[in-house]
């Protein structure tokens, strides 16, 4: 992870593909057969997939749709979930404390009052939400976690320690009770009890380390500031983050052909020979917004997230 000066920010998001395990090399979570590989604002993100035995050509495309949502203009759409015994009952987050909920598998959305969840002091942008059963979990910024165990019937929300360093940027559930927390400074905390109590998982915080090892013993150092951007857990429990002031645009493994790419002013591109060819899929062409994270649940079920509430469903 590069930490240089740069104006682009890239959200990343490695998962991995049912065919084999893939291993996250140092930002809904989401598994099955289509991996997702990336997401970015200003870079266009991968999202690596099986191959299929034909080769796409112009008139295959136009394979996603926009769904409309009923929500404010200028709302940046963050994360996805289904509920995994439930495939049609799904939650949608963002900016502006906008949860919106499905059950009926992402074709229409409609909003999600959580009154443990609103705040006239505040406005939250929630940024992830996972499930595991029926047990689901949502975080968000300024600091809030919400913990269901009926499949987001009900939503109860769980006290946090203001002692936590950083902003809360991931979460993933893990088992019964229990999650994974993830904060923008690097700092992973675990939980087996519904939230109520936290235990560290690493020493200290990325950027404790890098202030102790880059200044260790140099006159008048150089202090490391900034944060991650994005962060992203495997099944198997390793992590990849990117910095929001580096560099650092992509992490891939090769193996598979078809991959899926978004990003500014609506583009939208498919290869299906591992990115040796490009084609772009005029579904985004009058879409006035920045593609930011294409997450794929099975062969069939998959969603692109932008702004100004921009969400596209695929049709297959």
């Amino acid at each position: 992870m590069a930490t240089t000066n740069s104006t682009a920010t890239l959200h990343l998001n490695l998962l991995p593909s049912s065919r084999r395990r893939r291993h996250l090399t140092p930002r809904a979570s989401v598994v099955g057969r289509r991996g997702l590989i990336a997401h970015t604002a200003a870079v266009a993100p991968l999202v690596l997939l099986p191959p299929r035995p034909r080769t796409a050509q112009a008139q295959d495309l136009s394979e996603w749709e926009r769904v409309p949502l009923p929500i404010d203009p200028g709302v940046v759409l963050l994360d996805i979930a289904f509920v995994p015994d439930d495939p049609s009952h799904g939650f949608l987050l963002g900016t502006r404390q906008t949860i919106l909920e499905t059950k009926d598998g992402g074709n229409t959305w409609f909003p999600r009052s959580i009154p443990s969840a609103e705040d006239e002091d505040f406005n939250y942008r929630f940024n992830s939400v996972s499930f595991q059963g029926k047990e689901g979990w949502i975080i968000g910024k300024p600091a809030i976690l919400l913990h269901t165990s009926d499949a987001g019937e009900s939503w109860e929300r769980i006290p946090l320690s203001a002692q936590l360093p950083g902003n809360m940027v991931y979460i993933k559930a893990t088992g019964e009770q229990s999650a994974e927390m993830v904060t923008d400074e690097g700092a992973i905390y675990v939980t087996s009890n519904r939230g109520y109590n936290w235990k560290a998982a690493v020493q200290e915080t990325v950027s404790a380390t890098l202030n102790r090892t880059v200044s260790s013993g140099i006159s008048g150092a150089s202090y490391y500031t900034g944060t991650f951007n994005t962060v992203n857990r495997s099944p198997d429990g390793r992590y990849v983050a990117v910095s929001s002031r580096g560099n650092f645009y992509l992490t891939w493994e090769p193996g598979q052909d078809e991959a899926w790419a978004a990003g500014g002013s609506g583009v939208l591109l498919k290869t299906t020979n591992g990115g040796k060819s490009w084609v772009r899929d005029k579904a985004a062409d009058n879409i006035p917004g920045n593609l930011y994270s294409v997450k794929f649940l099975d062969d069939s079920k998959g969603f692109v997230l932008g702004n100004d509430g921009v969400l596209l469903r695929y049709l297959g």
